[in-house]
């Protein structure tokens, strides 16, 4: 057993059941009461706003950190379990990083991700004398062949497109509907989509290179029914909706792409990955190019016409609603997507 570990993961309920078993696994039968604490490190707004401040997180940190360096009472060791350790700048987190160099030998010290980027110095003591956990996968597709291999459920084709579907990026979902799937049809049950479409509940959200790909599709239904998804779901992932102004940047980021590749001395996938300042990869490049060449300099330009008059409406020049505004986007910039030959 080592005294150090570090838990990732971006679904929490996911990461939970890791903390969970790996609590397990480190208790070992100790009592909870005496054995265990558990500390969380004080977030910040998205604006920057600090929630708690720094002298929050520092206390909270100095706290934590008494814990670890307290002897165990009445129990073989003790388990402090410090959560959201990347809300913690890296000066903040230099108290951390000394403890982690002489750490006390009845502390097991669980750290988990969370709140911002890891502080530097945190990753290279785990690297060096702990370890790190996290969901085998966090993908839905993932998630639910291992967890209906577990539980014994044999899903059809259809019943798994039609989960993944409804669920978009929301893996957390899959165990609770493998468990009511468990209890109602028993293990071993064979399902297919009817069997499993009343329990699947609301749509979850879904990657945002979903709408890319459907408006470079042509598919104008498609594109609006992700679109809703992208404006009213939430998930573990993207903890709010999205605004329209993150959409209409999103739109005017792929219409920059093509802009760019619009060059006739651009001709290969390589040539694409380059004019796109060379952090592309190859695949995404490919299809950007091959997108440009199918539109054309006169669509490329009245995309920007769209997205220009879109984004000066969004920002109060029309009355119409913002969210009425990038539907009306989203569904000319696949119309002329369409009208270009989309390939499907």
């Amino acid at each position: 057993m080592k005294q150090l570990y570090l838990v990732r993961g971006d679904d929490p309920i996911l990461r939970a059941e890791v903390i969970d078993g790996l609590l397990e696994r480190v208790l070992d039968g100790q009592d909870r009461t005496l054995a265990l604490e558990d500390f969380t490190i004080p977030g910040r707004t998205s604006e920057g706003d600090e929630v708690g401040g720094s002298e929050g997180r520092v206390a909270t940190l100095a706290t934590a950190l008494d814990a670890a360096q307290s002897p165990a009472f009445m129990t073989d060791r003790r388990v402090v379990v410090l959560r959201d350790i990347g809300g913690l700048t890296a000066a903040e987190a230099t108290p951390l990083v000394a403890y982690l160099d002489d750490p006390l030998p009845t502390t097991v010290l669980i750290l988990v991700a969370g709140g911002g980027r890891i502080a530097p110095g945190i990753g290279k003591a785990v690297k060096a004398a702990g370890e790190e956990l996290g969901p085998a996968t966090e993908d839905v597709a993932g998630v639910l062949a291992e967890r209906s291999a577990a539980a014994g459920i044999k899903l059809s084709a259809d019943a798994n497109r039609a989960i993944v579907a409804r669920f978009g990026e929301d893996a957390g979902r899959v165990p609770q509907l493998i468990e009511l799937l468990v209890s109602t049809y028993g293990a071993g049950a064979r399902l297919g989509a009817g069997e499993v479409e009343a329990y699947l509940g609301e749509a979850g959200a879904v990657p945002v290179y979903e709408l890319t790909n459907a408006i470079e599709g042509g598919d104008v239904a498609g594109a609006l029914e992700i679109l809703d998804r992208m404006l009213s779901v939430t998930s573990a992932s993207q903890p709010k909706p999205m605004h329209p102004l993150q959409v209409l940047s999103m739109m005017h980021n792929q219409v920059r792409r093509l802009a760019l590749l619009d060059d006739p001395s651009i001709r290969t996938d390589n040539d694409a990955v380059a004019a796109l300042g060379g952090k592309v990869k190859a695949y995404p490049a490919k299809k950007a190019l091959a997108m440009s060449r199918r539109w054309g300099s006169d669509r490329i330009r009245a995309a920007y016409d769209v997205l220009a008059d879109a984004d000066l409406s969004v920002k109060g020049a029309s009355a119409v609603p913002e969210r009425t505004v990038v539907e009306i986007t989203v569904a000319r910039l696949a119309g002329m997507s369409a009208r270009a030959g989309a390939r499907r």
